[in-house]
């Protein structure tokens, strides 16, 4: 299913839900020099929930970390997430925590419930450009999940919060600084995000982009906004419809 909607400057904006789109507006896409991947809720489905157990190891951590109740130390979580971008940015911030062990500690969850994606490793095979991860999450974290789905064979790279400097999204620094780590022609880029939020600094640089859904409304919060070209359903999905496409 292929809706439009009119979006400012009268460009078109392109919600795509599943795999059958039509295949003119993909193929530029598919053709595009480099596609890039954020990590959790994108590349594998929301509804598997890791980041509920990253969410409770992270209070777990400041629980014991700044000596809190539980219910307080969720305060402190949620608290500096949507104020400093990331929790541990906050912590670092603000109680100069040491970020190598956070992200050791919270990263430490069970990946069993996530299967392997043939699927989506078809798709990636067959759609042409580079294929890059961009994530506030560890490199340690990420290669996991990739080896886990089956499609770790498929990326060039993980750029993480470490490569970042532990500056987040969507800050701008981390995306100018991921373009020139990789030498990325941002006009010549897709990147696919289930953070709205996330997809702004993106598009202000020339991206493509795609917004994955969830059933998360904070992450869906600016979903409206002119600056996301394309939502879909499934990822798997629409890079399936994109190799179709070329």
């Amino acid at each position: 299913m292929l809706a439009k909607r009119p979006r400012k400057r009268h460009l078109m904006r392109m919600v795509i839900l599943n795999a059958h789109a039509h295949a003119a507006p993909l193929r530029k896409l598919a053709r595009a020099d480099v596609q890039v991947f954020d990590l959790d809720n994108t590349l594998y489905s929301h509804k598997y929930n890791l980041w509920g157990q990253v969410g409770h190891n992270i209070a777990a951590y400041i629980s014991e970390f700044l000596d809190l109740e539980a219910a307080e130390a969720r305060k402190v979580q949620k608290q500096y997430f949507y104020e400093y971008g990331t929790t541990l940015n906050g912590l670092m911030l603000k109680h100069d925590v040491d970020a190598e062990d956070y992200l050791d500690k919270v990263h430490r969850i069970d990946l069993s419930a996530i299967p392997a994606d043939p699927a989506l490793d078809q798709a990636l095979s067959t759609l042409p450009g580079r294929k890059l991860v961009f994530t506030n999450a560890s490199k340690g974290h990420a290669d996991r999940i990739l080896a886990k789905l089956g499609i770790a064979r498929h990326f060039e790279a993980v750029f993480d919060i470490v490569s970042a400097d532990f500056v987040p999204k969507p800050d701008p620094a981390p995306y100018d600084a991921f373009i020139g780590a990789y030498d990325i022609d941002p006009n010549c880029a897709v990147y696919f995000e289930d953070m709205a939020r996330n997809l702004f600094p993106a598009k202000d640089r020339g991206m493509h982009t795609v917004l994955v859904q969830t059933d998360h409304e904070w992450a869906q919060k600016g979903s409206e906004d002119h600056r996301i070209d394309y939502i879909t359903g499934s990822l798997t999905g629409f890079v399936a419809a994109m190799a179709g496409a070329v």
